[in-house]
């Protein structure tokens, strides 16, 4: 099998590390993979035998889905690699999917473990070749803590900015996230918000649900945490932890991340205080190549997806200016409730493409249904309500719409009567239909 991928980089986004890579590869005479603490796919160095037993399971799913399974992350972990110091040998393990042993060489810095180089463990390597291929699993572990703390002063500065109650507030934050940024500071941007579900409900149409979602009873950690000069900003709220941020080295494209209230200065036009219960958004600024492409940001919601589920995304439009990241903040978090509501448009929802969301995820937070629409609402009638959508949503056509319920014409037609004996609309003139129709969306917000 002959492994050809941008010469080892993955998504491009990795090229400061693929050199490194390679050095531990030509030391210890064979391919070597770079994966983050959390087993997240950095880079490899490529594999040009054409003999097919030189692969296996572990390997090949790690490249090409960037990250390994739980039982393989569960068996590694067994032999104390998080708190090794050096090589760690590691043996098969079948019934967890590891089918070849393994050498192990921790990434450290600064009493962290930072991620693993990992090879199959066959050759036999002399003290000298070990030492050597550490010595670069050291410079990898600087540069890899060198970025997590650019990505904590970018992502502390994302918030400042988004949260800014003031303009000298938002000015200050700027500035400091364009010194974060650096050279990026000038390039496209846009901001992703993933939005969690709440306690009991899991959020419709999100990726990645095999995930599960990440909570724990430890502080939050990465580019998000409420540590240094976020502190300041006031306590994190007593429950329930806000699950733990992937590293921007798992996200291509991640130029900050960060946790985000709903409720902020900077926050959703509707959005409201957020729920005590439920996860404040996390907010993701993506480098872009230009304004129209937002492939690369959409690509981070998904990753972010894996690590959040049971969540949603949205993804406002491209920004060329971070003063303009505010308003870019309330397009993404706009999507990403509107993602929630109406599953066809999500799990990753654009706000150029909400339609008649973008006018619904505009108005006030809290607002009360319209007089006429509210008995529909009700619990007792929620078959008619959900018939009335589906009936609109067809444009009005009788025959598709039954066909959509998998109800008979005549049983469409009783419906549709008691709907408008319930609301007093006439559901034959379009203002009231229109009137029916976006309430019963705004509903679902």
């Amino acid at each position: 099998m002959r492994e050809v991928r941008d010469n080892g980089r993955v998504a491009g986004e990795y090229g400061d590390f693929q050199e490194l890579v390679d050095e531990v590869s030509a030391l210890l005479g064979a391919p070597a993979t770079l994966e983050d603490r959390d087993f997240r796919l950095i880079a490899f160095g490529v594999h040009d035998s054409d003999d097919d037993a030189a692969m296996d399971p572990v390997r090949t799913r790690s490249i090409l889905t960037r990250r390994s399974t739980a039982e393989v992350r569960a068996w590694f972990e067994r032999f104390g690699i998080a708190r090794a110091t050096g090589p760690v040998r590691i043996p098969a393990a079948p019934s967890a999917g590891v089918f070849r042993g393994r050498l192990c060489l921790p990434v450290r810095h600064g009493g962290v473990v930072y991620g693993y180089v990992w090879l199959l463990d066959e050759a036999e390597h002399t003290q000298g070749q070990l030492s050597a291929a550490m010595a670069v699993a050291a410079r990898i572990g600087a540069r890899l803590a060198a970025a997590a703390r650019a990505g904590s002063a970018a992502g502390l500065a994302l918030r400042a900015l988004l949260t800014a109650a003031s303009r000298a507030a938002r000015d200050e934050a700027e500035d400091a996230l364009r010194a974060a940024l650096g050279e990026d500071a000038g390039e496209p941007h846009a901001l992703v918000c993933v939005r969690g579900a709440e306690p009991g409900r899991a959020a419709d149409g999100a990726a990645g649900a095999g995930a599960g979602p990440r909570t724990g009873a430890g502080p939050r950690t990465g580019a998000g945490a409420r540590t240094g000069a976020g502190a300041a900003r006031g306590p994190a709220p007593a429950e329930p932890e806000a699950p733990e941020l992937p590293g921007l080295r798992a996200l291509p494209g991640a130029a900050a991340i960060a946790y985000v209230p709903a409720g902020a200065a900077g926050g959703s036009r509707a959005g409201g205080p957020g729920s005590a219960a439920r996860p404040e958004p996390v907010a993701c600024l993506v480098r872009l190549r230009s304004l129209q492409l937002l492939a690369p940001a959409q690509s981070a919601a998904l990753r972010l997806l894996e690590s959040l589920a049971p969540a949603v995304a949205g993804v406002g439009e491209g920004r060329e200016d971070l003063g303009a990241l505010p308003e870019a903040w309330r397009e993404a978090l706009d999507a990403a409730r509107a993602a929630e509501a109406q599953p066809g448009l999500g799990p990753v929802a654009r706000w150029a493409d909400l339609g008649a969301y973008r006018l619904l995820t505009a108005l006030p937070a809290g607002a009360p249904p319209d007089p006429a629409v509210a008995p529909l609402l009700s619990p007792d009638h929620r078959e008619l309500a959900r018939t009335a959508e589906v009936y609109l949503d067809h444009a009005g056509q009788a025959a598709r719409t039954a066909a959509a319920l998998a109800i008979h014409r005549q049983t469409l037609y009783y419906r549709l009567s008691r709907i408008e004996q319930l609301t007093g609309l006439d559901l034959a003139d379009g203002q009231s239909r229109l009137l029916l129709h976006m309430a019963l969306k705004a509903s679902r917000l």
